[in-house]
């Protein structure tokens, strides 16, 4: 039966040694250890790290993918189909929720970016006349969440795992991604993370990485504000995942 140390494993199942380490802490993976204390992984690893994938794939929390191992290993396939189903109900529906949220959002920013390009070149200072401030205001989705869901998502990237889902390979295409867009921004340290300015024409791009982001990451909390020309973009994590987010939302010099 093969064997593989977790440089080894990392490489044939493309997930990182870090991450299969936190893995571990979290009860997803276990491992032997060798004479000499390095971690040996069996083939039975390299099905296990398939399958959560493929779960988080679905969007599925890392304690619901604890949870759905336990059955997979010791129950039957209707068991698992029957434990599964429920989950995937519920992730359709947020999915649909989040999609007709940012739909709202970038129809929003299209708006404010139309209304933008469409003012006269005048010498003189913003006023009323504008009408663009009043604009870029406008909330970006149409429902105000109740002061309960502020605090469940004020909680959520605090209390997630910090892991990302990427590949190593992946991860490095993400942070090139990062960089193209926020080159040249403004930036500095904010609580938790950190505050970058950028044009407002870069604002339904950003957008759309960062909820891209959340998805593999979801330790990341992303706060977009409108503000006349510019966009402020406010990105948080918690201590464990300072490290990431400073690798990509540092500017290039």
């Amino acid at each position: 039966m093969s064997t593989y140390r977790i440089s080894q494993l990392a490489e044939r199942t493309g997930v990182p040694a870090t991450t299969l380490r936190f893995y571990e802490t979290v009860g997803l993976l276990s491992a032997e250890r060798s004479v000499s204390g390095y971690r040996l992984y069996g083939q039975d690893a390299v099905e296990r790290l398939r399958f959560v994938g493929a779960a988080k794939d679905l969007g599925l929390s890392l304690e619901e993918i604890a949870e759905l191992l336990a059955v997979w290993e010791s129950g039957a396939c209707s068991e698992v189909r029957a434990d599964l189903r429920p989950r995937l109900v519920t992730r359709i529906t947020d999915a649909e929720r989040r999609t007709a949220e940012l739909q709202e959002f970038t129809a929003s920013l299209r708006g404010a970016l139309d209304h933008l390009d469409a003012l006269p070149d005048r010498a003189g200072g913003c006023d009323a006349e504008c009408g663009f401030l009043d604009s870029a205001r406008t909330p970006p989705v149409s429902k105000e969440p109740s002061p309960r869901a502020d605090r469940s998502d004020e909680q959520r990237w605090r209390t997630a795992p910090v892991a990302c889902s990427l590949t190593s390979d992946a991860i490095g295409g993400r942070v090139e991604q990062w960089q193209q867009l926020i080159r040249g921004a403004e930036h500095e340290e904010i609580p938790d993370g950190r505050r970058l300015t950028l044009p407002v024409q870069h604002a339904e791009a950003v957008a759309t990485l960062a909820a891209a982001e959340q998805r593999c990451c979801p330790f990341f909390d992303f706060r977009l504000h409108l503000d006349g020309s510019v966009l402020h973009l406010e990105v948080r994590a918690p201590v464990e995942g300072a490290g990431l987010l400073a690798e990509l939302f540092t500017p290039a010099a």
